[in-house]
């Protein structure tokens, strides 16, 4: 006859991913403050961006609805 597997406790697999995530964290690169910075100015400009070009598609749309609906 087949011996019944135990299963772990959820105490101990939680245990048990804290501990490998934790490990896994080292294991990451972390940007540094510089690239912090410059990849949020780089978010930020884009993000002006696209908001000034849809901006500008829905002014000239209204301006034109309203001119040929009167």
């Amino acid at each position: 006859m087949a011996k019944a597997i135990e299963k772990p406790s959820k105490l101990s697999s939680l245990k048990n991913f804290i501990r490998e995530a934790k490990a896994e964290l080292k294991k990451v690169t972390w940007p540094t403050r510089r690239q912090i910075w410059y990849w949020t100015l780089v978010v930020i400009v884009f993000t002006l961006c696209v908001s000034l070009y849809l901006g500008l598609i829905d002014f000239v749309l209204a301006w034109l609805f309203r001119a040929l609906l009167g």
